[in-house]
């Protein structure tokens, strides 16, 4: 039976929420997993627990509590002092009544095993451990030294809707289809002290989602990411789930040292003890086992748009030059990235038919076929082309043959959305064509690829929406062609790009942007020579090495 939600009176203001509780989402922690958390955020019995306060936001059977209490229990010992003096130290809440037992039976079995009375033990467990929805908490009662927990694993738009909308309310940062652990995060950092740590093992979609924008940009300006340390095929739960899982500690202080780590499949109990070591050492930048594999960054990534995913080492190499070179699209080298014209109506805009319109009002297309070998070879491909060089929507009467054409096709255009909002504009393309760009040399790349493919064009076409496009005032378009082309910009694309079924990656505009390179004065005339050679012969090795003498790098770890 679903037990009812418990909301604290000052949330009047928000609306009704209905009584049913959410009864899934729940996937429990393994006992070493929550050790190696409680160990990452320096919850340590060598400290006087009983002054902090820890918040454990969903506590479901109580696996975070258990090793809680056992800490708790060992910090009381060393400092001599009761079990009573921990009655405040610990917050946990739940929704359902039946885990708020379950963790309330697991922390006084501890306590007991421990030694201390039954009674006291009960008394403990009584004053940690409630029921209620942490995300709907007043926020006078959130204060925390430490967070730390398994978020539930509940897509928002599987919650009831006068819910979700109180859900939204409470927390700005659950944009779009967002998972409500985002919600879990946005709570837990609001309500950290100077220098409270999260500790959180949860899906780690959010980094990279258009519905963890918000997280990011939330923990970007005000927070320290210290640890990403992936966990993708460890048994971390109870029971076998497929959550893509993270472990992320974060500080609310300045941005320092970060760690970026990935673990195998025989990462374990043993293995992070091992991890958790060589963190609290800070010593040495890198360390690499059988079981993991884990980076010491200076700092983390600054951009909120996405965070990457790769190796740790590679992850090292891309802080580093995001923090030593400039963006691809700079406007002091007048440098754009962007997308070829959408039609809205290939079937009608795009032909091969010389002949089936005025001249004049036929453009010369880049086709994704076109490049395939690496240099533009045109197939022959126009633009049934409705705008002037001045940017505005010809006049049809003016162009007999165009005007017969459009309106041959009529009723396609007119059921086109742009055209049902725009009646009077009804046979323009969704973009509009800006005719310098025809005339420019430009680097094309196609949408979908398994490797970084520019492909230059010295000035002779127009890309199509499946095409996109480097221009720039300053770059040789040979020489960045080469910089491109190399395995390292490729290794920008690859972290933050979406990679589609059997490897395919998209480059997309707002992965080509992420891409940082150098100021082009400041690469060697023989550097120059070797990145514009490597482009014309398509060679990537060579692309590659010079690329490597370019960025100051001696080579690029997988």
């Amino acid at each position: 039976m679903a037990t009812p939600l418990l909301f604290d009176t000052a949330l009047h203001a928000l609306p009704s929420v209905p009584a049913e509780a959410v009864e899934h989402g729940e996937v429990f922690t393994r006992r070493w997993v929550v050790d190696l958390i409680l160990d990452l955020v320096g919850y340590t019995p060598d400290k006087g627990l009983c002054d902090v306060k820890l918040v454990e936001p969903a506590c479901g059977s109580g696996a975070f509590l258990g090793a809680v209490a056992s800490r708790i229990s060992a910090s009381c010992r060393k400092q001599g002092r009761p079990i009573s003096d921990a009655r405040g130290a610990v917050r946990a809440l739940d929704l359902l009544e039946r885990n708020v037992r379950k963790s309330r039976t697991v922390v006084e079995k501890q306590l007991v095993d421990d030694g201390w009375q039954p009674a006291e033990a009960q008394q403990v467990a009584a004053s940690w451990i409630d029921q209620g929805d942490y995300l709907l908490q007043p926020e006078a009662t959130q204060h925390a030294d430490y967070v730390v927990g398994n978020p539930p694993y509940i897509r928002l738009e599987d919650v009831p809707a006068d819910r979700m909308a109180v859900y939204r309310h409470a927390c700005p940062t659950m944009g779009g289809r967002a998972d409500i652990y985002v919600g879990f995060f946005e709570v837990a950092l609001r309500s950290l002290g100077p220098g409270g740590q999260l500790g959180f093992i949860c899906a780690d979609r959010w980094m990279r989602n258009q519905y963890g924008r918000q997280l990011r940009q939330l923990v970007t300006k005000s927070f320290s990411m210290d640890v990403a340390l992936v966990m993708h095929e460890v048994d971390a739960f109870d029971d076998q789930v497929s959550a893509y899982p993270a472990i992320t500690i974060i500080s609310n202080r300045s941005q320092g040292k970060a760690v970026a780590a990935d673990t195998t499949r025989v990462f374990g109990r043993a293995q992070a003890s091992e991890f958790a070591d060589w963190y609290a050492m800070d010593s040495s930048e890198s360390i690499t086992t059988a079981a993991f594999q884990a980076t010491r960054m200076p700092h983390w990534f600054p951009d909120e748009d996405s965070w990457p995913a790769a190796s740790p080492a590679r992850l090292a190499i891309l802080e580093e030059l995001t923090e030593r070179f400039q963006l691809l699209e700079d406007g002091k080298t007048g440098t754009r990235v962007g997308i070829g014209i959408a039609t809205g109506a290939d079937k009608v805009f795009l032909t091969r038919d010389q002949d089936l319109v005025e001249s004049e009002r036929l453009l010369p297309m880049a086709m994704v076929r076109d490049t395939t070998s690496g240099t533009l070879d045109w197939n022959g491909t126009y633009l049934v082309n409705p705008w002037t060089a001045e940017g505005d929507l010809v006049e049809l009467s003016a162009y007999p043959r165009l005007a017969a054409y459009f309106e041959e096709h009529g009723a396609a255009l007119r059921k086109r959305y742009i055209a049902v909002k725009q009646p009077k504009r009804w046979f323009k393309t969704i973009d509009k064509v800006d005719h310098r760009l025809t005339r420019r040399p430009k680097l094309l790349f196609p949408d979908m690829k398994l490797t970084i493919h520019p492909v230059l064009d010295e000035g002779q076409l127009y890309p199509h929406h499946n095409l996109y496009f480097i221009v720039s005032d300053v770059w040789d378009m040979r020489v960045l062609g080469g910089l491109l082309l190399s395995k390292v910009a490729e290794a920008f694309v690859e972290a933050y790009a979406v990679k589609m079924r059997g490897g395919t990656l998209r480059f997309q505009a707002q992965y080509l942007r992420k891409i940082r390179v150098p100021d082009p004065e400041a690469i060697s005339e023989k550097d120059k020579a070797a990145l514009a050679e490597a482009f014309d012969k398509r060679d990537v090795q060579a692309a590659t090495e010079a690329a490597l003498r370019v960025y100051g790098l001696v080579e690029l770890p997988d």
